[in-house]
């Protein structure tokens, strides 16, 4: 799936991911592929996985969106 970044909540190690349809999908810090969590930028384009977690979807594998 491909989305933006939304929000990143640096002190608690999380944020958010604005879906094309939408949809907020949450992310934690350890989700991250390849990317340095606290360089993470509101905007940036990203790809992912969805999975279902115990509080909704969850994103996982987060990577940049080649350009």
């Amino acid at each position: 799936m491909q989305g933006t970044i939304k929000r990143v909540v640096r002190d608690r190690g999380f944020g958010f991911i604005r879906t094309a349809d939408g949809q907020e999908v949450f992310f934690h810090r350890s989700s991250l592929k390849t990317l340095d969590f606290e360089g993470l930028k509101e905007g940036q384009n990203v790809e992912f996985e969805m999975e279902r977690g115990d509080k909704g979807p969850r994103a996982v594998n987060v990577r940049l969106s080649p350009a």
